[in-house]
């Protein structure tokens, strides 16, 4: 079954609002990774290493909130409307490629599929429609 999940991103205080939700939805986070986590961490500043890279806030069952900061000098700047997407959860590889497909039809590939230093098949898009989307499927470990 085919999940799917917003995914905000925030021009620096994911941790302040996380908090806040969290005191709201209760529950614990799933997953917290700073930029400094990636392996290319060397290319963001001492600053913005701290800063949320993902995280995670399962708020039901099968529902889960997630969001990361935007970093300016990856050159992500907030604006209202471009600040969160919809975060697609497929049950297998080809299910993934296929709506990854179907969306990006007309509309503009941001991160073509691929599999991930997190273990997961993930891929970012933008629809015809100015509609953003993250499509996932997590790897078997």
């Amino acid at each position: 079954m085919v999940t799917i999940n917003p995914y905000l991103s925030f021009a620096g205080n994911t941790e302040e609002a996380f908090q806040f939700y969290k005191s709201i939805f209760g529950g614990d986070f799933s997953a917290v990774m700073q930029w400094k986590d990636l392996p290319d961490a060397g290319k963001v500043s001492d600053a913005e290493r701290q800063k949320i890279m993902h995280i995670s806030l399962p708020i039901s069952e099968k529902n889960i909130l997630m969001a990361s900061d935007a970093l300016e000098s990856r050159g992500e700047k907030i604006v209202a409307g471009n600040n969160f997407y919809l975060a697609v959860n497929t049950e297998s590889k080809e299910e993934a490629n296929k709506i990854f497909k179907g969306l990006s039809a007309g509309g503009t590939v941001i991160l073509p599929q691929q599999n991930t230093f997190w273990g997961s098949y993930f891929g970012m898009l933008t629809d015809k429609f100015g509609i953003q989307w993250m499509v996932s499927y997590e790897l078997k470990k």
